[in-house]
């Protein structure tokens, strides 16, 4: 059967680098610089780590393969591949166009933060993002955090308004070479830094860098295990940009004749890596200066530590400072990027309008929702006990349901569809179409029939707060 042509002005991937930078690109976000660090100092250091690895291997491997293998055997972005396997399951399409639609509210909010701090760096006022109280005075004003958001918005814009070869794939063979680059260059000056704090400890980057990759069973039972498992499985699954129409988008931008085999080892490895790397360069740092207590500060350690760690290294630290932030803006750039070309492919095909157009009024329309979630902060200031038993605002509240309910529900309706009703024959001939072998297609079949569903279940039921309740 002839394969469905793709709209016509949506473009393309040149090829496989291309396609494997730009999707590199997605998976390698912020959370990759923050989350995955905090995550790994809180849940045990290697022991996340070890954990995480093994998911990377099995679980995100199915969704990320599920994916790439709808999107080009389709053509078709989400909004209507899954209505091209089964019309039947038009709906889950519709329900993974809404997960990057309520992202796109908030994601320049937080590469707008990132930016604000580069800015700050690079104009010599890094003793200023140190002071307690900065981060706070920053995003709770009523004018420059709308200013900052409202500009990473024109530039994320900016590039998808190219097209896809002249603009996202280009950006991306830019960008992610630099990014690598410099996470590298930082990780190792990191390992030779020292410290010596008021109570005469001193303790080293090697130091920190033991304590990260140690695995720590301290205090272990089944019931924090569990909780070492969903967490790991929650920063895979986010990571991975699977899930929400992104990969999927992707996917239909690549050529038939691609090893999809190949760049989907290529993606595991480009974003595991960097996760990797991520948090070899910030625990040791923190560990440096804070200890093992300031390891544990959470999603602040971006924000509010490790400008008080840049601070604390000397003349170095401002030049440092500098280059992780502008390192964290191409991160979130890409990242932007990805999530709101989906959108742009879906409007496109919904509205048969052209990129350009398109483009154009969803950037208007995302301005808009940027500076009304900034505000949140500020003017529309108010908050929310979430089901996760968080308090939240705005952003809060929409990452919630974008990551925290739809995602899960979208990844289970996804591999009941793809491991009950039309088999998972159908991804694994589209893998090998291009003639080369699919080399863990045994393991694909285990998962997306019966360990994917369940442990997406038992994420969902963990990230809406049911599980708790249950196993209390």
């Amino acid at each position: 059967m002839e394969k469905p042509k793709k709209t016509k002005g949506s473009g393309g991937f040149s090829g496989q680098l291309g396609f494997v930078l730009a999707a590199a690109g997605s998976a390698v976000g912020v959370g990759n610089l923050w989350r995955f660090p905090y995550l790994a100092a809180k849940d045990g250091g290697g022991l996340f780590i070890i954990v995480y690895l093994v998911l990377v291997l099995t679980f995100g491997f199915t969704l990320l393969t599920s994916d790439i293998a709808i999107g080009r055997k389709t053509k078709k972005s989400a909004i209507h591949a899954y209505a091209a396997i089964n019309p039947k399951w038009k709906f889950l399409g519709i329900l993974t166009f809404l997960v990057p639609a309520l992202i796109m509210t908030y994601y320049a909010v937080i590469g707008g933060w990132i930016t604000k701090y580069f800015t700050v760096y690079v104009t010599g006022m890094a003793e200023a993002a140190a002071a307690d109280g900065f981060f706070v005075s920053f995003i709770t004003s009523p004018v420059s955090p709308v200013f900052f958001a409202l500009i990473f918005m024109a530039l994320t814009a900016l590039i998808v308004y190219k097209g896809v070869e002249g603009g996202i794939e280009k950006v991306s063979k830019i960008i992610m070479p630099v990014l690598l680059v410099m996470i590298v260059g930082i990780t190792v000056f990191v390992f030779t830094i020292s410290h010596t704090d008021d109570s005469g400890v001193t303790r080293t980057g090697l130091g920190g860098l033991l304590v990260y990759f140690t695995p720590n069973f301290e205090g272990l039972t089944p019931g924090k295990f569990m909780q070492v498992l969903l967490d790991a499985m929650s920063q895979l699954f986010f990571s991975l940009s699977v899930s929400m129409g992104i990969m999927i988008t992707y996917g239909s931008y690549v050529k038939p004749d691609v090893n999809l085999n190949k760049s989907i080892n290529q993606i595991e490895i480009v974003d595991t890596g960097v996760a990797l790397l991520a948090g070899a360069m910030l625990v040791p740092a923190v560990y440096v200066f804070s200890g093992v207590e300031g390891m544990s500060v959470g999603p602040s350690l971006m924000f509010v530590s490790l400008p008080k760690v840049f601070a604390s290294m000397g003349p170095a630290g401002p030049v440092l400072g500098g280059v992780f932030f502008i390192m964290a803006a191409f991160a979130a750039l890409t990242s932007c990027i990805s999530v709101l070309e989906p959108i742009v492919a879906d409007c496109m095909e919904l509205f048969k309008s052209t990129r350009k157009k398109t483009t154009l009024v969803l950037m208007i329309i995302y301005m808009a929702a940027s500076a009304v979630v900034v505000l949140g902060y500020s003017i529309f200031y108010f908050e929310v006990k979430l089901p996760n038993g968080s308090t939240g605002q705005l952003l809060d509240i929409m990452d919630y349901i974008s990551n925290s309910f739809m995602m899960p529900f979208v990844s289970l309706l996804s591999c009941i569809l793809i491991g009950w009703v039309i088999g998972p024959k159908w991804v694994i001939d589209e893998v090998e179409s291009s003639g080369h072998r699919f080399t863990r297609k045994a393991l694909y079949r285990v998962m997306i029939k019966y360990v994917a569903p369940i442990m997406m279940f038992l994420l969902f039921l963990q990230s809406t707060g049911i599980l708790g309740l249950i196993i209390k």
